[in-house]
């Protein structure tokens, strides 16, 4: 499995596109994720310092209305915690728009390089080289997105007064826009095409293959959640421990240095596995794209066809 190249462009059923998801990420996980942390570290340092800020403010006003610490000291800082909620959370705006793109774009080139290398044997630098030259592409990408997500919210502010079936509607339309924009992005970069073109191929692509496209995003994103849940469960319970010791023994956490790393690291963790989980969702969505392209146009197909004519 490790060296073995997975085949991607095939026209998969439901079954065999959750196998190859997979399989591809036992045979990736280990290099993905290593050009996840080269080309994200300096976010991941701006998510540290948002993830303290956030804490700060966060901690500091519980702490002085005195309904964590039990102190109840009455203290007026509650401008300079303010301070800290806001910067931190501007902040954190700010570098969730650029690493969506980044990592929208890192997950995409990198399901490239390995198609067009047939394996492995490409380099991480040949990632970020394909990311970087989408740069314009991906900006105009995520302006586009801004739109298409204020009509969503329209569309389900609507289906919400519609009882029962207003909710499956939701979920529908959710995991539909997901599979969309996914594979209008990876088709942008796979096909370089323009991303007004790249959206409607997205559509062409999603529409004829509705509910296996709406299927996929709702089992794998339900079990790549799971997934984040394990990962996150001694994290979870450690900080759960460490707040009933906070609660049962009165700790002035505005004051403890202890408490500002422990929630601190809490969050940030919380944070980048948040953007890696988006980063398993683009995976999912380029493996789609090669399954329902092949079902479209046959490319690898006709492409075997001719090479078996040629041979004989």
């Amino acid at each position: 499995m490790k060296d073995k190249y997975i085949e991607l462009r095939v026209n998969h059923d439901f079954g065999d596109i959750l196998t190859t998801y997979f399989d591809f990420l036992k045979q990736n996980i280990k290099k993905f994720t290593n050009v996840f942390i080269s080309y994200n570290g300096v976010f991941l340092v701006g998510l540290l310092i948002t993830s303290y800020l956030l804490v700060s403010g966060f901690v500091g006003l519980i702490a002085e209305e005195g309904g964590f610490s039990g102190s109840g000291l009455g203290q007026s800082g509650d401008e300079t915690y303010w301070i800290y909620i806001i910067t931190g959370g501007i902040l954190f705006f700010v570098i969730f728009i650029l690493v969506a793109g980044l990592n929208f774009s890192l997950s995409s080139s990198y399901l490239v390089q390995y198609e067009k290398s047939k394996g492995l044997g490409f380099d991480k630098k040949d990632v970020w080289n394909l990311t970087k030259s989408k740069f314009g592409n991906t900006l105009v990408f995520i302006l586009l997105l801004i739109p298409i997500y204020l009509v969503f919210v329209v569309v389900v502010v609507i289906t919400a007064f519609i009882p029962l079936i207003g909710l499956f509607a939701q979920y529908i339309l959710q995991f539909s826009l997901a599979a969309w924009i996914g594979v209008s992005f990876f088709s942008m970069l796979e096909q370089n095409k323009g991303v007004t073109e790249a959206f409607g191929e997205g559509w062409n692509l999603v529409s004829k293959n509705f509910w296996k496209s709406v299927g996929v995003n709702f089992i794998l994103g339900l079990l790549n959640g799971l997934l984040f849940f394990i990962i996150l469960l001694i994290p979870l319970i450690i900080v759960g421990l460490y707040t009933f010791h906070v609660v049962e023994n009165g700790v002035d956490v505005a004051s403890s240095i202890v408490s500002t790393v422990v929630y601190t690291l809490g969050l940030c963790l919380l944070l980048i596995l948040s953007i890696y989980a988006q980063c398993l969702s683009q995976i999912v969505n380029g493996i789609l794209f090669y399954t329902l392209h092949e079902k479209t146009y046959n490319v690898n197909t006709r492409s075997k066809i001719e090479q078996i004519g040629q041979s004989n």
